[in-house]
């Protein structure tokens, strides 16, 4: 038998009102944009480090970012761009430094992304994201 086989059904049977229920319950394509676009920001391991910086952190400005990752300035501001983009970071200028923080949005969904991490490995950043989801 092979692999394919075992994963899927060997019989057509659908269980109409349960899979209309569920059909119908279902967001419009239109809706989940957003958040595919959102998902697909934090599907590069870069992003998704200096993401989780930002949770431990608060705010950072794009050379601490750098340095936290260990990545070069210019890639670092290049995908905080990105995350900008997307939605999940914000940015500030104080004087001639812009700060990064992450949005509401960009907390909860680092933290969903990390959670195994943040509940063995990483406790502070976990600590902070819980914080910063009661303030708003």
């Amino acid at each position: 038998m092979t692999e394919e086989r075992r994963d899927t059904c060997d019989l057509l049977c659908l269980d109409l009102p349960h899979a209309e229920e569920i059909r119908t319950g279902l967001p419009e394509l239109s809706a989940v944009e957003s958040a595919a676009a959102a998902a697909r920001a934090l599907g590069d391991p870069t992003r998704l480090r200096i993401a989780a910086a930002l949770l431990a952190g608060g705010e950072l400005c794009v050379c601490d970012a750098s340095w936290v990752v260990g990545a070069a300035q210019n890639l670092t501001s290049h995908h905080l761009r990105q995350l900008k983009i997307a939605g999940l970071v914000s940015a500030r200028r104080d004087g001639k430094l812009v700060m990064y923080a992450l949005s509401g949005r960009g907390r909860a969904l680092v933290a969903a992304v990390l959670s195994e991490q943040t509940d063995e490995a990483l406790p502070v950043v976990a600590g902070v994201a819980d914080s910063r989801a009661l303030e708003g």
